[in-house]
Parts: C-alpha cells; sequence; structure tokens
C-alpha cells in the first residue's frame, strides 16, 4: 500500500525527468543539505552547462548577450510557479448548487494555488482559457507574491503564504517596481495555466494599452510566437469622453493563443440568417440554393486566356489585363456539371455557382469585434443590473455575447472553459447561455479570491462580503434565468448547478513528516495525522486531488457493516474515512474490485486487521491500487 503524497505537484521534479529523459549526461546529484544525523541530503539535478552545451553546435566557453525578455526577480517567478504547496480544495455543500449532479466549479481561493492544485487532476483536459487579469492602470489590484519567502526557503516552507493569508495590493504608477510587479504576478498563473490546456486548446487574454506589449511578449515565451492566433480588438465603448484630452480609448485587446496550432481548429461564426438568404435556386438545380461569383481574375495568365461562347451565341472573353479562374479543360468539366451561369437570358457573362450546401458552415472570424456583434461595457453592466435587481456591483464587467463568441469560436459540446481571473462570473453566464441554446454539456471551472467589497459600497450593503459572493450569485441567478426562458424540451437537461470548493491549507495535521517520507512499515502506526476541524468530505476531495480524479465526478455515499464509503465514479474510487474498520468492511470493499482504494492510518480497527488489509485484497482484487492518508 502507498502513502499519498498530499501536495500538489513538483513541476521541478517533472521537468527534470524529461531533461533527463532527453538529455540523460545531463542528469546529475547536488547536495541540498545535512540531516540531523549528519548525512547527506542529495538530490538529482541538471548540469546546466552541460545542457547548454547539448543545445549548441559551438563550443560553450561562458556568458553570451542573445536577444530575451527579462525583468526583476523573472526566475523566482519561475521557481514560484514550479514549487509544491501543501494545499487543499475543501467541499461546500451549501454554497453551491446542485452538488450532487453538476459538472461545474466554482474554486474561492488564489488563482496560484488553485492552479497547481489543479495540475494533477485536469492536465490537458481544459479547452479555453479565458482570463480578464488586472489591466496594470495604477488602481487595480494585483497579487504580492512572497519573493521574499521564496528566496529564504520556499520550498522548504511548500508555498505557503503568511498569517494574513492571501495578499492584494494596488500597483500604483509610482511605484519603481510598476511593470515588475505585474509580470511576477501574471507569470507564474500562466505557466501553470498552459499545461492545463489540451494540446488543440487555447486561450484568451483581455488586456489594454498598458500592458499588451509586455504581455504578448510573455506569451511568445510560454506558449511560442509561431502560437499567436490573432490580437482582437474589442469595441467596448460606442460613445466618446470629451474629458479626455487627446483620445478617449473604446477599445481594449483580447490576445489568443493556440498550445498547438498546427492542430487547433476554429469553428468558425455562425452563418447568418441574412447571408444564407443570398442564396436562391432560379434553374432548379437539386444541389440546391447557390450564389454566383466573377470567373475572372487578374493578372493576365496565357493558358487562362480564350473565348467562350454563351448559350444565347455572344463570344465573350476577359477584360484586359484579366484571365478566366480555369483553364479551358477545367472550364469545360465545370459547364458541363452545370457550375456556370450565363444569367436567366444566357448572354451574360459566365460566373461560377457556389452552393450553399457546400460552403463552409462557420464564417471565418474577423480580428475587430464591434460592440453591435458582441456587446460593450455599459451592455454588460446593464445584464449584472437585470440579474441584482437594479445594481451592477461591477464598474467594467464582460458583455455575456463576448465572452460567448470565444467559447463558440473553439470549444465542442463537451469542452471544459476556465477562467481564473472569474470576477463577476461571466463566463459562468456565457457557458450556461451557450448550453441552453444548443443542448451543449460544456462544463465551467471558475476560480476567483475573495477579494472584499468596500464598506461603504452597494455590494457590501446588499450583503456581499467580497467578490466571490457576487460571482456565486450572479451565476445562481442567470441559471434560474435560463432555466425560466429554457422553455423547449431538450433532450438533455442543461447544467446550471456548481459545486464550491474553497482553498486551504492541508488536511493534514501541521506536526507531521511530509507524506512522501513516510516508509511501508510505518502505516497504520500513527495515532491522529488530520485536523480535528476536517470533514471526511475534505479528505475525499484532497484524496481526488492527489489522485487526478475529476473534480466534478459523481460522488455517492454508502454503507457497508454501518462505515460510510464514498464511491467515486461507481466504483472506480472507493475511500472510507470511519474509524474501526474491519476485515469484513474491507472484504466487501475488495470484494467490489475498485480502481483506487483508500483509508487513513487511523481507520483500521487493530493491529491484526493491519496485518491482513494486504491479503485481503490480493485474495479478491489484486489490481486495486491501494492507499492510505
Amino acid at each position: 500500500m502507498d502513502k499519498l503524497k498530499m501536495q500538489s505537484t513538483n513541476k521541478v521534479a517533472e521537468n527534470v525527468k524529461k531533461i533527463a529523459e532527453l538529455f540523460p549526461n545531463t542528469l546529475t546529484e547536488v547536495i541540498r543539505g545535512y540531516r540531523e544525523d549528519g548525512s547527506q541530503i542529495v538530490e538529482r539535478a541538471i548540469d546546466f552547462e552541460m545542457l547548454r552545451q547539448e543545445l549548441s553546435d559551438v563550443l560553450v566557453e561562458g556568458p553570451e548577450e542573445r536577444y530575451q525578455f527579462t525583468w526583476p526577480d523573472k526566475k523566482k517567478s519561475v521557481l514560484l510557479a514550479n514549487s509544491p504547496i501543501n494545499k487543499t480544495l475543501r467541499p461546500y455543500r451549501e454554497e453551491s448548487v446542485d452538488f450532487e449532479e453538476t459538472k461545474n466549479l466554482y474554486i474561492e481561493g488564489d488563482n496560484l494555488d488553485a492552479l497547481k492544485l489543479l495540475q494533477e487532476t485536469y492536465l490537458g483536459k481544459v479547452k479555453i482559457i479565458y482570463i480578464d487579469p488586472p489591466y496594470n492602470t495604477g488602481k487595480d489590484f494585483i497579487y504580492e507574491d512572497d519573493f521574499e519567502q521564496l528566496e529564504k526557503d520556499y520550498i522548504a516552507s511548500s508555498g505557503q503564504l503568511d498569517l494574513e493569508g492571501n495578499r492584494l495590493v494596488t500597483n500604483i504608477e509610482s511605484n519603481g517596481r510598476f511593470h515588475t510587479d505585474w509580470l511576477n504576478m501574471l507569470y507564474p498563473r500562466l505557466k501553470l495555466a498552459k499545461d492545463l490546456l489540451s494540446d488543440d486548446g487555447v486561450i484568451f487574454i483581455s488586456i489594454d494599452d498598458n500592458e499588451v506589449e509586455n504581455l504578448k511578449k510573455v506569451c511568445n515565451e510560454l506558449f511560442g510566437s509561431r502560437n499567436f492566433v490573432a490580437s482582437i480588438i474589442w469595441e467596448r465603448a460606442f460613445s466618446p469622453v470629451n474629458l479626455k484630452k487627446h483620445f478617449s480609448e473604446n477599445h481594449d485587446y483580447i490576445l489568443c493563443y493556440a498550445k498547438n496550432l498546427d492542430i487547433l481548429e476554429c469553428n468558425g461564426l455562425k452563418r447568418s440568417i441574412e447571408t444564407d438568404n443570398r442564396y436562391k435556386n432560379p434553374d432548379n438545380d437539386p444541389r440546391g440554393p447557390w450564389t454566383s461569383s466573377d470567373m475572372t481574375v487578374g493578372p493576365e495568365i496565357k493558358e487562362k486566356l480564350y473565348e467562350i461562347k454563351t448559350p444565347s451565341g455572344n463570344v465573350v472573353k476577359p477584360a484586359s489585363g484579366r484571365c478566366w479562374l480555369f483553364t479551358k479543360e477545367r472550364y469545360l468539366e465545370m459547364l458541363e456539371d452545370n457550375r456556370i451561369w450565363f444569367g436567366t437570358k444566357g448572354n451574360n457573362m459566365p460566373r461560377v455557382k457556389k452552393f450553399l450546401s457546400e460552403v463552409k458552415q462557420g464564417v471565418t472570424p474577423m480580428t475587430i469585434w464591434k460592440y453591435s456583434e458582441v456587446g460593450h461595457s455599459q451592455d454588460a453592466q446593464q445584464q449584472l443590473k437585470q440579474l441584482f435587481d437594479g445594481k451592477a456591483y461591477f464598474d467594467y464587467p464582460k458583455s455575456v455575447n463576448l465572452i460567448k463568441r470565444i467559447v463558440e469560436l473553439y470549444s465542442n459540446q463537451d469542452s471544459i472553459i476556465l477562467d481564473f481571473f472569474a470576477g463577476s462570473s461571466t463566463t459562468a453566464h456565457a457557458v450556461m447561455q451557450l448550453n441552453s441554446e444548443d443542448n451543449g454539456n460544456r462544463k465551467f471551472i471558475m476560480v476567483q479570491i475573495p477579494e472584499e467589497t468596500d464598506e461603504k459600497s452597494d455590494a457590501y450593503a446588499a450583503g456581499y462580503k467580497n467578490i466571490c459572493d457576487i460571482g456565486k450569485e450572479r451565476i445562481r441567478r442567470a441559471g434560474k434565468k435560463l432555466s425560466k426562458e429554457d422553455t423547449d424540451l431538450n433532450s438533455k437537461k442543461v447544467d446550471f448547478g456548481f459545486r464550491v470548493l474553497k482553498v486551504d491549507t492541508t488536511n493534514m495535521q501541521d506536526v507531521y513528516y511530509s507524506p512522501i517520507e513516510y516508509k511501508q512499515g510505518e502505516l497504520f502506526k500513527l495515532e491522529e495525522n488530520i485536523k480535528l476541524d476536517r470533514t471526511p468530505g475534505d479528505l475525499l476531495f484532497q484524496v481526488m486531488l492527489d489522485l487526478g480524479v475529476l473534480l466534478s465526478s459523481k460522488i455517492e455515499e454508502t454503507f457497508i457493516k454501518d462505515k460510510k464509503v464514498f464511491d467515486i465514479e461507481k466504483g472506480y474510487l472507493l475511500a472510507c474515512f470511519d474509524t474501526d474498520v474491519t476485515s469484513e468492511v474491507i472484504t466487501e470493499i475488495a470484494k467490489k474490485q475498485p480502481y483506487y482504494a483508500v483509508f487513513r492510518d487511523s481507520s483500521i480497527a487493530n493491529d491484526s486487521v493491519a496485518t491482513n488489509f494486504e491479503q485481503i485484497f490480493e485474495n479478491y482484487s489484486p489490481t486495486t491500487i491501494r492507499k492510505v492518508l
């Protein structure tokens, strides 16, 4: 039986392993310190000088000047992204909607922690990421990551923050580290987010002029410049602000990058009725409605210059400097297939018939998105006011139609959409609305730090003490509204629910060895290693995180010999955290042959049961992976 490690993935160790597989001769060992008994603590590491040589076709003798994008503490932000944390996600059923059935998630907490905790479970599973990070205007709050602690002993403390918890600070323009602090905030989060994207996934990031240049450089570094898809301009306002001295800005940017542009596919925009109405069928062609296009192009190509005789007897040829679209042989084939149109009287210049049934069903989007198509900030505020009885609570929310277009362009009906700067939860609203329109089964994951609302604000007066309170309530109200509007008897019920999970300290006691330090012979010997305020549900979700089980998985509670057993996804994972678990209970669980079986150290009734534990599983389900915490 193995011990659950109960901490997020160690990205450094993973990266060392990957590099060692490619360049075995770069793998080395270094002394990281000494134990109390004087023995050395030795870890695997990469010889960077050897790696540099492997990646160079000339002799590497020392540092060289090269093109690069850097800023103070950049290396520390990389280390911050790679360092593991001893934290978990705790479920809050009372704040959730349809907890048992929903596949949607709302995660409350620092998004850096949340992204680390999601690495094991959602690696390569997210189709679309949309984020609206702080624009760094000098008034926005940004995350203040603890680089001082990081520099001293960050890894040893496993990423724990100070007693004040998550910190948000205003990044004022007079700050000498104005751009540096913003980059250090965003870089590790984007680095982690990339790993969550599927190979055919895509990320959209809203930004304005303050940081668009830096953001693009960061994305070019993390995603690769070859995976740049587009820089979209969203017309977020429609009237000028006359108080502005020079120009009244009325646009924001949305940068779009693919995980792998070679396999990224765009669904395109839905064809409008107006566009389809341009297709007619005046000659009753059995292939259906069609429209025609010019059959001449420029400049002249000799083999495409020839005379054509129309059905009425006229002889026509292209205008000077132009030629036909096809060679004569290809033209005759098209004529034979009734794909050339000479007009109702048969005496016009030839045109090519293009059938509605053969054209691309999705219209290729352009990079300027007008407010008339996707809405604007004032429109988005009005949408919030309608939901919240006349109060918007957010100054610059995003339009539902704006996010819905993003989701439409690249998702399929079962995609996972992530937003780790969730704000007012516009992305969740857009996903639910699109699902209600096309009967889709897309899932959302919202992540938001519980930033406190101003005590003088309307939100605070209404009982919303932090942004998460507003975001969760927005999803509840939008779900109810969409449910009432959805009068069609859809074959599939739209998911308007969400599970609330909150980032918290590990469920394990502070006075214990790191789980990965336990040895096989020490299992079942501890008195109690779980914090007293933690519930079996808390333990279950930390187990799901550790084993890579989707946090939206179906959870059923059953009882075996009066002991509660969690059944995840119909026997994929069976977990029992009760005390005094007997051999009979273990036997019944083993007979169900789960893929995983998980217990607590203190669950086992006595030493005799512990001794027989492995033999029971060997008899009834030898392939089951057994874990304890």
